[in-house]
């Protein structure tokens, strides 16, 4: 289902990178006390915004980017039984290269 959204505008699809369970001195610490992940892939983009002078400014990201957003970014959605995070293009910080 995942690959049958399409944002719209500005906003941007991504998948947040699952971090592996985190132990410090033996203690498993909880989902609800985990850090949110902040890097994820790009699943899917809009067409981009329309600027003041009426023109479509294209996304600086596309499909199948690693990228790194803030650590409220986006809305939260559930696709394809997986989380997911919907966000506008600003929210994205930076595209991971290699």
């Amino acid at each position: 289902m995942a690959s049958k959204v399409k944002p719209l505008g500005d906003r941007v699809l991504v998948r947040p990178f699952e971090e592996g369970e985190q132990v410090k001195g033996g203690i498993i610490i909880p989902d609800t006390a985990k850090e949110k992940p902040q890097r994820g892939k790009v699943v899917a983009v809009g067409d981009g915004k329309i600027d003041d002078s009426g023109k479509r400014v294209k996304p600086s990201v596309k499909r199948g980017d690693l990228v790194l957003y803030g650590k409220y970014a986006g809305t939260e959605v559930q696709l394809d039984d997986e989380e997911h995070l919907i966000m506008s293009e600003s929210d994205i910080l930076a595209v991971i290269e290699g």
